[in-house]
């Protein structure tokens, strides 16, 4: 297309944050046509003149990088506009302005974000804790949780589930048949473990439930989608969570990261009136 932007995003490290901040910027603008290249672990400036080589053989070139090196930064900076390609730093100037108010240097240390610490493996417990205790599985620790789940069948559970767990959260799911499904540890709930109940539009769990019995090739004219007895479910469940005093989320027009967001302010809130 004539006028879609080739994105040149260029990083010292895997490009995990870059792609998010980008992930963040194209959604402010509608229409907006892209295509992206990656440069993870950019940390030379023979690497930094590769990649200028092919950016000027692209139209429309727009380059955003993350580098702590200031060098390399600036290296970049002066090749990009000798070529006359827009580039952008997302964490230079604030770094300095950090550094400014911080009073401190900054390390200025590529990948220093993943390195291995104990945040790092606790991370990774709970993702190996997260995927064992998916969709009602291996109950018997289930009160090692820090979060837990509960909702009708395609309300999102393990997506939100797996994103909570990548920010370090233990995270359980159960599906929610009816009451007698819930685990009984989970109905006492000795330790105050953060419950959370996730509900959402029965005319939207038809099209959920639907698409996922074609990705089965399974029939669909079923209980599973017959909008009675889903409606039926999802007033069940309110009523199963308002009994229990579980606070309910509704994930209807809500993306997992916002679903998480407001489950990680209720844990919040959870944790300081323990």
């Amino acid at each position: 297309m004539k006028n879609t932007h080739e994105i040149f995003l260029i990083s010292d490290s895997t490009g995990e944050t870059i792609d998010r901040i980008f992930t963040a910027l194209k959604a402010q603008f509608k229409n907006f046509s892209y295509k992206t290249q990656q440069f993870s672990f950019t940390r030379t400036e023979n690497q930094i003149s590769e990649i200028l080589k092919e950016a000027k053989t692209k139209k429309n070139t727009i380059i955003l990088y993350t580098l702590v090196d200031q060098k390399l930064a600036l290296f970049l900076n002066e090749l990009s506009e000798k070529n006359s390609i827009p580039c952008f730093g997302v964490l230079g100037e604030l770094i300095e302005n950090f550094s400014k108010i911080l009073n401190k240097q900054s390390l200025n240390i590529p990948s220093r974000q993943h390195k291995l610490n104990e945040e790092y493996y606790e991370r990774v417990e709970a993702i190996q804790f997260t995927m064992r205790h998916d969709d009602g599985n291996d109950v018997k620790d289930i009160e090692e949780s820090d979060i837990i789940l509960l909702g009708v069948s395609r309300t999102s559970k393990t997506p939100t589930s797996i994103y909570l767990a990548n920010r370090g959260y233990k995270t359980s799911n159960i599906p929610l048949v009816n009451e007698n499904s819930i685990p009984e540890k989970i109905k006492k709930n000795k330790k105050k473990i953060c419950v959370v109940g996730l509900t959402t539009d029965p005319e939207r769990l038809i099209d959920l439930r639907k698409n996922r019995l074609r990705s089965l090739k399974e029939n669909e004219k079923t209980d599973y989608t017959n909008l009675k007895k889903i409606s039926e479910e999802v007033k069940a469940a309110r009523k199963t969570f308002k009994k229990y005093k579980w606070p309910v989320i509704d994930v209807t027009r809500k993306s997992v990261e916002e679903t998480a967001a407001s489950i990680i302010k209720i844990h919040e809130i959870n944790s300081r009136n323990e």
